[in-house]
Protein backbone atom coordinates (compact mmCIF):
# COMPACT_ATOMS: atom_id res chain seq x y z
CA UNK A 1 0.00 0.00 0.00
CA UNK A 2 0.99 3.65 -0.46
CA UNK A 3 -0.58 6.58 0.58
CA UNK A 4 -1.43 8.99 -2.36
CA UNK A 5 -3.55 12.15 -2.12
CA UNK A 6 -7.35 11.39 -3.53
CA UNK A 7 -10.99 12.74 -3.20
CA UNK A 8 -12.34 10.57 -1.19
CA UNK A 9 -15.80 10.01 -0.73
CA UNK A 10 -16.28 9.69 3.07
CA UNK A 11 -19.51 8.95 3.63
CA UNK A 12 -23.12 10.67 1.98
CA UNK A 13 -22.56 14.34 1.09
CA UNK A 14 -19.03 14.86 2.22
CA UNK A 15 -16.01 14.43 0.09
CA UNK A 16 -12.35 15.51 0.74
CA UNK A 17 -8.73 15.98 -1.08
CA UNK A 18 -6.59 13.67 1.12
CA UNK A 19 -4.14 11.26 1.37
CA UNK A 20 -5.16 7.37 1.39
CA UNK A 21 -3.54 4.03 1.48
CA UNK A 22 -3.90 2.49 -2.11
CA UNK A 23 -2.45 -0.90 -3.75
CA UNK A 24 0.61 0.73 -6.07
CA UNK A 25 2.10 -3.18 -6.25
CA UNK A 26 2.68 -3.59 -10.17
CA UNK A 27 2.30 -7.48 -11.17
CA UNK A 28 3.82 -9.39 -13.83
CA UNK A 29 0.73 -8.19 -15.91
CA UNK A 30 0.37 -5.10 -14.76
CA UNK A 31 0.74 -1.44 -15.63
CA UNK A 32 1.30 1.85 -13.54
CA UNK A 33 -0.39 5.06 -15.13
CA UNK A 34 0.26 8.45 -14.55
CA UNK A 35 -3.22 9.86 -14.87
CA UNK A 36 -4.25 12.55 -16.44
CA UNK A 37 -7.82 12.95 -17.07
CA UNK A 38 -11.12 11.53 -15.08
CA UNK A 39 -14.65 12.54 -16.07
CA UNK A 40 -17.46 12.71 -13.62
CA UNK A 41 -20.13 10.23 -14.51
CA UNK A 42 -23.24 10.25 -12.98
CA UNK A 43 -22.60 7.42 -10.76
CA UNK A 44 -20.03 9.16 -9.38
CA UNK A 45 -23.06 12.08 -8.03
CA UNK A 46 -25.01 9.50 -7.48
CA UNK A 47 -22.87 8.32 -4.71
CA UNK A 48 -22.02 11.05 -3.56
CA UNK A 49 -25.94 12.48 -3.40
CA UNK A 50 -27.44 9.26 -2.36
CA UNK A 51 -24.97 7.00 -0.61
CA UNK A 52 -25.46 4.41 -2.96
CA UNK A 53 -26.89 2.93 -6.31
CA UNK A 54 -29.04 -0.45 -5.43
CA UNK A 55 -27.35 -2.80 -3.83
CA UNK A 56 -24.07 -0.96 -3.72
CA UNK A 57 -23.43 0.95 -0.80
CA UNK A 58 -20.93 3.41 0.33
CA UNK A 59 -19.83 1.58 3.60
CA UNK A 60 -16.67 3.04 4.26
CA UNK A 61 -14.67 5.97 2.60
CA UNK A 62 -14.18 5.33 -1.59
CA UNK A 63 -11.99 6.58 -3.88
CA UNK A 64 -14.39 8.23 -6.78
CA UNK A 65 -13.64 8.08 -10.03
CA UNK A 66 -13.64 5.80 -13.61
CA UNK A 67 -13.68 7.44 -16.80
CA UNK A 68 -9.98 7.90 -17.07
CA UNK A 69 -7.19 8.15 -19.42
CA UNK A 70 -3.05 8.75 -18.68
CA UNK A 71 0.49 7.66 -19.32
CA UNK A 72 1.95 4.76 -18.48
CA UNK A 73 5.21 5.00 -15.96
CA UNK A 74 6.14 1.23 -15.20
CA UNK A 75 5.26 -1.82 -17.16
CA UNK A 76 4.83 -5.79 -15.43
CA UNK A 77 7.85 -8.01 -16.38
CA UNK A 78 5.22 -9.77 -18.53
CA UNK A 79 3.52 -7.18 -20.28
CA UNK A 80 3.98 -6.97 -23.86
CA UNK A 81 1.49 -4.62 -25.82
CA UNK A 82 2.38 -1.75 -24.03
CA UNK A 83 5.74 0.70 -22.91
CA UNK A 84 6.39 3.02 -21.03
CA UNK A 85 5.64 6.75 -22.15
CA UNK A 86 2.33 5.45 -24.09
CA UNK A 87 -1.12 7.26 -24.15
CA UNK A 88 -3.85 5.38 -22.84
CA UNK A 89 -7.50 4.79 -21.30
CA UNK A 90 -8.71 2.20 -19.19
CA UNK A 91 -11.58 -0.16 -18.76
CA UNK A 92 -12.44 0.16 -15.16
CA UNK A 93 -14.17 -3.34 -14.97
CA UNK A 94 -11.31 -6.03 -14.02
CA UNK A 95 -13.97 -9.97 -14.70
CA UNK A 96 -12.88 -13.28 -13.41
CA UNK A 97 -11.17 -14.64 -16.71
CA UNK A 98 -12.57 -18.09 -15.61
CA UNK A 99 -15.39 -17.32 -15.36
CA UNK A 100 -18.55 -18.56 -17.19
CA UNK A 101 -19.58 -15.05 -17.94
CA UNK A 102 -15.88 -14.07 -19.34
CA UNK A 103 -15.91 -17.65 -21.60
CA UNK A 104 -19.06 -16.32 -22.87
CA UNK A 105 -17.99 -13.10 -24.18
CA UNK A 106 -20.39 -11.65 -20.97
CA UNK A 107 -17.83 -10.16 -18.71
CA UNK A 108 -19.74 -7.05 -18.30
CA UNK A 109 -22.26 -9.44 -16.21
CA UNK A 110 -19.54 -11.34 -14.49
CA UNK A 111 -20.66 -11.34 -10.86
CA UNK A 112 -17.24 -11.20 -10.07
CA UNK A 113 -16.28 -7.83 -11.67
CA UNK A 114 -14.83 -5.07 -9.57
CA UNK A 115 -15.70 -1.98 -11.05
CA UNK A 116 -13.40 1.26 -10.26
CA UNK A 117 -15.46 3.47 -7.88
CA UNK A 118 -18.13 0.49 -7.20
CA UNK A 119 -18.12 0.21 -3.02
CA UNK A 120 -15.87 -1.44 -2.33
CA UNK A 121 -13.27 -0.70 -4.95
CA UNK A 122 -11.71 2.74 -5.06
CA UNK A 123 -11.80 4.75 -8.30
CA UNK A 124 -8.85 6.50 -9.84
CA UNK A 125 -9.15 10.29 -8.92
CA UNK A 126 -5.81 10.23 -7.89
CA UNK A 127 -2.17 10.83 -9.35
CA UNK A 128 -1.56 7.15 -10.34
CA UNK A 129 -2.76 4.12 -10.53
CA UNK A 130 -2.10 0.49 -11.08
CA UNK A 131 -3.86 -1.62 -13.64
CA UNK A 132 -4.31 -4.95 -15.61
CA UNK A 133 -2.39 -4.22 -19.37
CA UNK A 134 -5.19 -6.46 -21.07
CA UNK A 135 -7.65 -3.46 -19.77
CA UNK A 136 -5.45 -0.92 -20.51
CA UNK A 137 -5.60 0.94 -24.25
CA UNK A 138 -2.88 2.96 -26.40
CA UNK A 139 -4.68 6.03 -27.81
CA UNK A 140 -3.71 7.12 -30.92
CA UNK A 141 -2.19 10.49 -31.70
CA UNK A 142 -4.99 12.10 -32.57
CA UNK A 143 -6.88 11.25 -29.90
CA UNK A 144 -6.58 13.92 -26.96
CA UNK A 145 -6.03 12.64 -23.03
CA UNK A 146 -9.67 14.48 -22.95
CA UNK A 147 -11.37 12.46 -25.34
CA UNK A 148 -9.56 9.29 -24.15
CA UNK A 149 -11.19 10.38 -21.04
CA UNK A 150 -14.85 10.04 -23.15
CA UNK A 151 -13.73 6.51 -24.36
CA UNK A 152 -15.81 4.59 -21.03
CA UNK A 153 -18.89 6.69 -21.12
CA UNK A 154 -18.83 5.72 -25.27
CA UNK A 155 -18.33 2.74 -25.01
CA UNK A 156 -22.08 2.40 -23.27
CA UNK A 157 -23.46 4.05 -26.32
CA UNK A 158 -21.66 1.40 -28.42
CA UNK A 159 -22.92 -1.44 -26.52
CA UNK A 160 -26.27 -0.06 -26.88
CA UNK A 161 -26.07 0.39 -30.64
CA UNK A 162 -24.55 -2.83 -30.72
CA UNK A 163 -27.50 -4.50 -28.97
CA UNK A 164 -30.11 -2.82 -31.23
CA UNK A 165 -29.21 -4.56 -34.23
CA UNK A 166 -28.79 -1.74 -36.39
CA UNK A 167 -29.28 -2.38 -39.95
CA UNK A 168 -28.07 0.53 -42.76
CA UNK A 169 -30.53 3.39 -42.49
CA UNK A 170 -32.50 2.43 -39.71
CA UNK A 171 -34.55 5.51 -37.74
CA UNK A 172 -33.76 5.70 -34.12
CA UNK A 173 -34.79 7.36 -31.09
CA UNK A 174 -33.19 8.29 -28.15
CA UNK A 175 -34.86 9.14 -25.24
CA UNK A 176 -32.49 11.08 -22.81
CA UNK A 177 -29.70 13.61 -23.88
CA UNK A 178 -27.60 13.48 -21.65
CA UNK A 179 -24.13 12.70 -21.88
CA UNK A 180 -25.10 8.57 -22.41
CA UNK A 181 -28.56 9.32 -24.42
CA UNK A 182 -26.12 11.73 -26.46
CA UNK A 183 -23.09 9.37 -27.11
CA UNK A 184 -25.99 6.58 -27.54
CA UNK A 185 -27.27 8.52 -30.31
CA UNK A 186 -23.58 8.99 -32.06
CA UNK A 187 -22.67 5.35 -31.73
CA UNK A 188 -26.11 4.36 -33.39
CA UNK A 189 -25.22 7.16 -36.16
CA UNK A 190 -22.30 5.51 -36.67
CA UNK A 191 -23.57 1.80 -36.31
CA UNK A 192 -25.80 2.52 -39.88
CA UNK A 193 -28.96 4.88 -38.45
CA UNK A 194 -29.64 7.17 -41.13
CA UNK A 195 -31.29 9.34 -38.22
CA UNK A 196 -31.45 9.77 -34.68
CA UNK A 197 -34.23 11.64 -33.06
CA UNK A 198 -33.28 12.99 -29.29
CA UNK A 199 -36.22 13.69 -26.82
CA UNK A 200 -35.65 15.28 -23.76
CA UNK A 201 -36.80 18.20 -21.99
CA UNK A 202 -33.52 20.22 -21.32
CA UNK A 203 -33.46 22.43 -24.67
CA UNK A 204 -29.87 23.57 -23.77
CA UNK A 205 -29.06 19.65 -23.93
CA UNK A 206 -31.04 19.25 -27.02
CA UNK A 207 -29.15 22.15 -28.77
CA UNK A 208 -25.79 20.38 -28.03
CA UNK A 209 -27.17 16.83 -29.59
CA UNK A 210 -28.39 19.12 -32.60
CA UNK A 211 -25.25 19.67 -33.56
CA UNK A 212 -24.19 16.38 -34.65
CA UNK A 213 -25.79 15.78 -38.19
CA UNK A 214 -28.07 13.38 -38.50
CA UNK A 215 -29.91 13.75 -35.21
CA UNK A 216 -33.27 15.14 -34.96
CA UNK A 217 -33.72 17.16 -31.12
CA UNK A 218 -37.23 17.51 -29.92
CA UNK A 219 -38.68 18.72 -27.12
CA UNK A 220 -41.18 16.44 -25.43
CA UNK A 221 -41.84 19.37 -22.75
CA UNK A 222 -43.85 21.15 -25.98
CA UNK A 223 -44.24 18.69 -28.92
CA UNK A 224 -46.03 15.29 -28.10
CA UNK A 225 -43.16 13.03 -29.49
CA UNK A 226 -45.07 9.99 -30.45
CA UNK A 227 -46.84 12.12 -33.12
CA UNK A 228 -43.55 13.72 -34.05
CA UNK A 229 -42.22 10.33 -34.71
CA UNK A 230 -45.07 9.22 -36.55
CA UNK A 231 -44.81 12.53 -38.82
CA UNK A 232 -41.10 11.56 -39.70
CA UNK A 233 -41.85 7.78 -40.21
CA UNK A 234 -44.93 8.64 -42.07
CA UNK A 235 -47.24 6.57 -39.06
CA UNK A 236 -44.70 3.33 -39.21
CA UNK A 237 -42.55 4.17 -36.68
CA UNK A 238 -38.97 4.14 -35.30
CA UNK A 239 -36.76 0.83 -36.07
CA UNK A 240 -35.33 1.25 -32.80
CA UNK A 241 -36.04 3.08 -29.63
CA UNK A 242 -32.96 3.66 -26.62
CA UNK A 243 -34.53 4.47 -23.22
CA UNK A 244 -31.46 6.40 -21.83
CA UNK A 245 -33.57 8.44 -19.16
CA UNK A 246 -34.25 6.33 -16.49
CA UNK A 247 -37.86 7.71 -16.46
CA UNK A 248 -40.15 5.16 -15.40
CA UNK A 249 -43.16 7.25 -16.87
CA UNK A 250 -41.32 6.43 -20.44
CA UNK A 251 -42.22 2.55 -20.37
CA UNK A 252 -46.07 3.85 -20.08
CA UNK A 253 -46.23 4.82 -24.17
CA UNK A 254 -42.87 3.64 -25.17
CA UNK A 255 -44.13 1.33 -27.94
CA UNK A 256 -46.23 3.91 -29.09
CA UNK A 257 -42.84 5.31 -31.16
CA UNK A 258 -41.95 1.32 -32.09
CA UNK A 259 -42.50 0.07 -35.51
CA UNK A 260 -43.65 -3.58 -35.64
CA UNK A 261 -41.13 -6.05 -35.56
CA UNK A 262 -38.63 -3.14 -34.01
CA UNK A 263 -36.24 -2.86 -31.03
CA UNK A 264 -36.28 -1.39 -27.07
CA UNK A 265 -32.86 -0.77 -25.64
CA UNK A 266 -33.35 -0.49 -21.91
CA UNK A 267 -30.47 2.05 -20.86
CA UNK A 268 -31.37 4.21 -18.15
CA UNK A 269 -31.79 2.78 -14.93
CA UNK A 270 -34.92 3.16 -13.30
CA UNK A 271 -34.42 3.42 -9.69
CA UNK A 272 -37.63 1.36 -8.85
CA UNK A 273 -39.63 -1.87 -11.34
CA UNK A 274 -41.53 -0.44 -13.76
CA UNK A 275 -44.55 -1.32 -15.48
CA UNK A 276 -44.30 -2.96 -19.29
CA UNK A 277 -47.44 -3.16 -22.01
CA UNK A 278 -46.56 -6.74 -22.35
CA UNK A 279 -49.53 -7.10 -25.03
CA UNK A 280 -48.79 -4.36 -26.91
CA UNK A 281 -45.04 -5.74 -27.05
CA UNK A 282 -46.16 -9.05 -28.19
CA UNK A 283 -48.93 -7.65 -31.14
CA UNK A 284 -45.68 -5.46 -32.07
CA UNK A 285 -43.66 -8.79 -31.89
CA UNK A 286 -40.82 -6.00 -30.30
CA UNK A 287 -37.71 -7.19 -29.39
CA UNK A 288 -36.25 -5.61 -25.78
CA UNK A 289 -32.77 -5.16 -24.97
CA UNK A 290 -30.85 -4.42 -22.17
CA UNK A 291 -27.10 -2.58 -21.48
CA UNK A 292 -24.91 -3.06 -18.59
CA UNK A 293 -21.80 -1.04 -19.16
CA UNK A 294 -20.07 -3.06 -22.49
CA UNK A 295 -17.96 -6.13 -23.63
CA UNK A 296 -15.29 -5.80 -26.23
CA UNK A 297 -15.79 -2.08 -26.97
CA UNK A 298 -12.86 -0.08 -26.54
CA UNK A 299 -10.90 -1.01 -29.45
CA UNK A 300 -14.23 -0.03 -31.72
CA UNK A 301 -14.48 2.93 -29.81
CA UNK A 302 -11.44 4.62 -30.17
CA UNK A 303 -10.99 3.40 -33.93
CA UNK A 304 -14.18 5.62 -34.72
CA UNK A 305 -12.53 8.18 -32.42
CA UNK A 306 -9.59 7.86 -34.50
CA UNK A 307 -11.09 7.70 -37.67
CA UNK A 308 -12.68 11.54 -37.65
CA UNK A 309 -16.49 9.74 -37.73
CA UNK A 310 -17.10 10.65 -33.98
CA UNK A 311 -16.16 13.76 -32.21
CA UNK A 312 -17.09 14.20 -28.40
CA UNK A 313 -14.87 17.07 -27.86
CA UNK A 314 -18.19 19.21 -27.93
CA UNK A 315 -19.96 17.10 -24.98
CA UNK A 316 -17.26 18.25 -22.58
CA UNK A 317 -18.45 21.06 -20.91
CA UNK A 318 -16.15 22.31 -18.40
CA UNK A 319 -12.48 21.04 -16.98
CA UNK A 320 -11.57 21.96 -13.09
CA UNK A 321 -7.59 21.10 -11.89
CA UNK A 322 -7.46 18.50 -9.40
CA UNK A 323 -7.41 20.71 -6.38
CA UNK A 324 -10.89 22.01 -7.07
CA UNK A 325 -12.73 18.25 -7.53
CA UNK A 326 -15.08 19.02 -4.82
CA UNK A 327 -16.17 22.30 -6.79
CA UNK A 328 -16.14 19.59 -9.97
CA UNK A 329 -18.82 17.47 -7.95
CA UNK A 330 -20.55 20.23 -6.65
CA UNK A 331 -21.16 21.71 -9.95
CA UNK A 332 -22.09 17.95 -10.94
CA UNK A 333 -25.08 18.10 -8.60
CA UNK A 334 -26.81 21.65 -9.99
CA UNK A 335 -27.09 19.54 -12.90
CA UNK A 336 -27.40 22.55 -14.87
CA UNK A 337 -29.21 21.99 -18.29
CA UNK A 338 -26.45 23.17 -20.29
CA UNK A 339 -23.57 21.15 -18.69
CA UNK A 340 -23.05 17.51 -20.49
CA UNK A 341 -19.57 16.25 -19.44
CA UNK A 342 -17.80 17.48 -16.44
CA UNK A 343 -13.51 16.83 -16.46
CA UNK A 344 -10.96 17.06 -13.70
CA UNK A 345 -7.86 17.40 -14.68
CA UNK A 346 -5.12 14.90 -12.30
CA UNK A 347 -2.35 15.89 -14.09
CA UNK A 348 -1.91 19.45 -13.92
CA UNK A 349 1.67 20.02 -14.70
CA UNK A 350 1.24 18.09 -18.51
CA UNK A 351 0.08 20.29 -20.85
CA UNK A 352 -0.76 17.92 -23.36
CA UNK A 353 -4.26 17.87 -23.83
Amino acid sequence: MESVRALVLERQHELSLRNIDLPMKVGPDDVKIRIHTVGVCGSDVHYYTHGRIGPFVVNEPMVLGHEASGTVVQIGEKVTTLKVGDRVCMEPGIPNPKSKASRLGLYNVDPAVTFWATPPVHGVLTPYVVHPADFTFRLPDNVSFAEGAMVEPFAVGMQAAYKARIAPGDTAVVIGAGPIGTMVAIAALAGGCARAIVADLAQPKLDIAGRYQGVIPINAGTKNLAAEVAALTDGWGADVVFECSGSPRVWATIFDLLRPGGAIVAVGLPVAPVPVDIATCTTKEARIESVFRYANQYDRAIALMASGRVDLKPLISDTFNFEDSIAAFDRAVEARPDDVKLQILVDENSHTA
